[in-house]
């Protein structure tokens, strides 16, 4: 049994491809950036074109936008520690757009997800698009909608932070 499951980890790992690594390291490196409160390596990490959806339906940050509200966060020493879980990772057949979902763990949001898009620019993989979410098991979806429904009359779509 111990035998079958190396043979299929080392075959999962040496299916992929460069590309699929190198995008997995900028993922890893930029959420290692928040947690070392990096900001520098951390935005350099985005598209100049980026989106941030955060958690909050009123969350899509414009890299800019995104930037000046992270400020004062890594100005304190310690912005927030994503950690990979699981991981899958799509490259285009042009090699030139990548997109992939993520599990993660981290201390303040519990098991949460992320997924995105990034593009090579100049050789480097940038994101251009990165969703967090939170996923809500089914069973609690019913009262977790009263309660937004409760909470907010906001329409999403059409709210970005200042």
């Amino acid at each position: 049994m111990r035998l079958a499951l190396l043979l299929c980890a080392t075959l999962a790992l040496t299916a992929q491809t460069p590309a699929h690594r190198a995008v997995a390291a900028v993922l890893d490196d930029w959420h290692l950036a928040a947690a070392q409160a990096d900001e520098v390596r951390y935005f350099s990490h985005l598209a100049e074109g980026a989106v941030f959806l955060g958690t909050d339906a009123t969350e899509r940050w414009p890299k800019p936008a995104f930037q000046a509200w992270a400020h004062p966060i890594f100005q304190r020493g310690k912005a927030w520690s994503f950690k990979a879980t699981r991981r899958v990772v799509t490259i285009a057949r042009n090699g030139e757009v990548a997109w992939f979902d993520e599990d993660l763990a981290t201390p303040n949001l519990g098991p949460s997800r992320g997924s995105g898009v990034l593009s090579k620019q100049g050789g480097h993989w940038r994101i251009e698009q990165y969703n967090l979410s939170v996923p809500i098991p089914n069973a609690l979806m019913k009262a977790v909608k009263a309660q937004i429904e409760a909470s907010t009359h906001q329409t999403p779509a059409t709210v970005t932070p200042k």
